[in-house]
């Protein structure tokens, strides 16, 4: 059974399935992945549920880009045996526990989350007045919360999802783990860590408790961690006792904040396929090159001969991703004096953009021609989630006196 500690080691996130993905995939997403999976316990999910949301009258399209999006999940290096990749429509748990979640989650909590007017306001053109649509933060929630995700890759623009989350899990905490003989419970588990720690613990919950003490909550709550020797539910148990709620059944996430990529599109706005100006991973290397000496570059730059200036040039963002400051010093001298043309100041990007995709494609072409392999990667990771995620509706259902005799 994990511990508490492995829970704060576990990291959630997930992607919508929108088939193949681009350089802004993998500078904004991916390669935050790629260090995470070895420093978290991960699970990597495709939101297929969360696609419905706004694709529900034209599903037919979700089974092959999640698909091609998992095929370029591990051709980035994603690997199967470091994280736990699985769809999360298999994973049946995660709509029990948004259906649970909805019963105590008040609605002013979900229609003041910022984006979910954002995204009315962006996709106009859609019909979202729907209950999924409104719920889907919730679902998020859900998401995180059915496997004790201790943290959750976001952006900025994200965050008020994760703090909904911390919102929705102390509000089940508040509200379910308060059991009859809660502290006789407690008192229990303390004694099963030893006279020395109990007394250590009682001294610091008093401290906390009673000043306020927060430096004595975090030496609390690292003791309890370190204990081998009491089971999850009596170290969720003290974990409430220690801060004066009931037992937590469902631990609060914190927001781990990414960096914002700073992969530009083709015209200099954030790439992005509805924008219509990104670079896919499996691009073939001559769709690639000649994407990019097509590329816009300064509108002042008629001629071979005018000076340019490399601030206005969306070829200036890609070197600022790819080249070293040797390169950006030629560039800024070179095209301020129109000492080189935009060919060749496109060129050290062509290099650098094919040398990254490179492994990338070789690795999709050994997937591609594996479909049962990425098949049964996905099933195992499925089961796995699944295990994690009957074992959370459990301890729910029980604490909501749900449990059929």
């Amino acid at each position: 059974m994990a511990s508490v500690s492995t829970q704060h080691a576990r990291v959630l996130s997930g992607m919508r399935p929108t088939g193949r993905l681009h350089l802004g995939h993998y500078h904004g997403v991916l390669k935050n992945w790629l260090e995470l999976q070895h420093e978290y316990e991960c699970f990597f999910f495709v939101a297929d549920w969360h696609a419905l949301t706004t694709q529900y009258e034209d599903p037919t399209g979700i089974p092959d880009s999640a698909r091609d999006m998992v095929i370029d999940w591990l051709a980035a290096g994603i690997n199967p045996g470091s994280a736990t990749l699985f769809v999360q429509s298999r994973v049946p748990e995660h709509a029990e526990l948004h259906l649970l979640l909805s019963m105590i989650t008040p609605l002013g909590w979900l229609e003041r989350v910022p984006t979910y007017k954002d995204q009315q306001e962006k996709l106009k053109e859609m019909d979202l007045s729907t209950y999924g649509f409104l719920g889907y933060p919730l679902l998020q929630s859900a998401d995180i919360l059915i496997y004790k995700a201790g943290q959750v890759p976001v952006g900025e623009d994200q965050v008020a999802h994760v703090e909904l989350t911390r919102e929705v899990a102390r509000r089940f905490n508040h509200i379910y783990g308060r059991e009859p003989d809660f502290a006789d419970k407690a008192e229990e588990a303390k004694k099963k860590m030893g006279k020395k720690n109990a007394k250590l613990f009682d001294s610091l919950k008093r401290r906390y408790q009673e000043q306020g003490d927060q430096e004595a909550l975090e030496v609390a709550r690292a003791l309890l961690e370190g204990q081998g020797n009491i089971t999850l539910s009596d170290r969720e148990r003290l974990f409430g006792y220690l801060e004066g709620s009931g037992r937590i059944i469902l631990p609060e996430p914190q927001a781990l904040l990414t960096k914002a990529s700073k992969m530009p599109g083709l015209d200099g706005q954030k790439m992005s396929k509805s924008y219509n100006n990104t670079i896919a991973l499996r691009d073939a290397p001559a769709e690639v090159e000649k994407t990019l000496r097509t590329m816009p570059t300064d509108p002042a730059r008629v001629r071979r001969t005018d000076p340019g200036d490399p601030e206005k040039c969306p070829v200036w963002q890609f070197h600022q991703v790819y080249s070293d400051d040797s390169v950006h010093e030629w560039v800024q001298q070179g095209c301020r004096s129109a000492g080189i043309g935009c060919l060749e100041c496109k060129q050290p990007i062509i290099d650098a953009v094919l040398a990254e995709l490179a492994p990338i494609q070789e690795r999709a072409r050994e997937y591609e021609a594996q479909p049962d392999l990425v098949r049964s990667i996905l099933n195992e990771g499925c089961e796995k989630a699944r295990d994690v995620a009957r074992e959370t509706m459990e301890e729910v259902r029980h604490a909501m006196s749900l449990v059929m005799f």
